[in-house]
């Protein structure tokens, strides 16, 4: 490939080509406000999928738009099912911190009556409080931080206004699941015809590294959310099974869930100021548990899981996630995965030719033979 001429014609479609592609980026973030619901729609739909197949032609519901009220009630009722592992004990443990913090305070301050003793400390302070709100120092920090505030709230409003409170994403992902056959085998024909066969090829390598990618990390965050709740259960942890899920949910982007370690010593601190255990003891064991979850992830899940994976190592995901989020905001985060996947594919295919060496096994099974015509 390297040893062809590179003729006036051929330039020109390149350049023509980067052109297409610096426009469909421009555009894409223009109107980002607009398209988020449809490729939010689209990511829900492809993941939701199977499960409206599953329904449909195992369980025998008879139309395929009942099969997707049935999916999306399970899905409700999944999800619904994990907020109340997770969020009625954040509430409790949040309740049991406040009331050590108040019977702390008490004990440590000689205080009975906190909110006496506030009004008091008031009474006593005001003229200062009123000097320091006053001042040019407070004055000019508000002017400078007001406006950052705002921003930073108008943007994350309208990001949860249009992915959550939007009925419009709904609507998009019902009609698209509704026809999601016809618009994944008929997508091709927006191209040329002698162009078809060069963007199919491609789009079969991007849909088979993009399914053993997403199936076997949703298998390993699945495995690492198990691991996590039966050792923070054993160590008899604050949280345990909360703790656990929620770690395995952040481990869908991998390595996500090192996060995690905060609410960990947060939790850690609670459990030695409510039992009076060594605070170090007690994170050092939710320690312990996080090396052992992790060595057993790295050593064993991983390589058998994700061995299939074409090209997709958890760093350059996260590189992936950050330059396409850079470039198009919160629609970048969502195509990210299946963008970079096309540009793997692409020169696996067309310029190192590796894709037929890795694949030649799998594509001499007669259903994947029928499946490329």
């Amino acid at each position: 490939m390297l040893d062809k001429t590179i003729t006036f014609d051929k330039f020109i479609r390149w350049m023509l080509g980067g052109l297409l592609a610096a426009a469909t980026l421009f555009i894409l973030n223009y109107l980002s406000s607009v398209l988020l619901p449809f490729f939010v729609a689209w990511l829900f739909a492809y993941l939701l999928y199977p499960i409206v197949k599953f329904v449909q032609f195992k369980l025998h519901v008879p139309t395929r738009a009942l099969s997707i009220i049935v999916t999306l009630i399970l899905a409700v009722a999944v999800i619904l099912g994990i907020g109340y592992l997770i969020i009625p004990p954040m509430i409790e443990q949040f309740e049991k911190l406040g009331l050590l913090a108040t019977k702390y305070i008490q004990q440590s301050a000689h205080i009975t009556d906190i909110p006496e003793a506030i009004r008091g400390w008031l009474n006593d302070n005001h003229r200062a409080i009123e000097k320091f709100f006053r001042s040019k120092d407070f004055t000019d920090g508000l002017k400078d931080a007001m406006p950052k505030i705002f921003n930073a709230l108008t943007q994350t409003a309208s990001i949860v206004i249009s992915i959550i409170a939007s009925l419009i994403t709904l609507l998009y992902m019902f009609f698209i699941l509704l026809d999601y056959e016809y618009l994944t085998d008929n997508w091709i024909k927006i191209f040329p015809k002698k162009s078809r066969p060069f963007w199919k090829e491609l789009m079969s390598d991007v849909e088979r590294a993009l399914n053993n990618y997403i199936r076997g990390q949703g298998l390993v965050a699945f495995t690492m959310g198990i691991l996590f709740c039966i050792g923070f259960t054993i160590i008899d942890f604050p949280m345990a099974i909360g703790l656990g899920i929620l770690i395995g949910i952040m481990d869908l982007v991998p390595y996500l869930h090192t996060f995690a370690l905060i609410p960990t010593v947060f939790l850690a601190l609670l459990k030695a100021a409510d039992t009076g255990q060594n605070f170090w003891v007690i994170l050092a064991m939710a320690l312990a548990v996080f090396v052992i979850v992790q060595i057993i992830i790295d050593m064993a899940v991983t390589p058998k899981v994700m061995g299939k994976a074409m090209g997709l190592n958890p760093a350059i995901l996260l590189l992936s996630l950050s330059v396409w989020g850079a470039l198009l905001g919160f629609i970048g985060l969502i195509i990210a995965l299946p963008l970079t996947t096309l540009l793997i594919a692409y020169y696996q295919r067309y310029v190192t030719k590796e894709t037929g060496k890795h694949e030649r096994p799998a594509e001499t099974a007669p259903p994947e033979t029928g499946k490329q015509e």
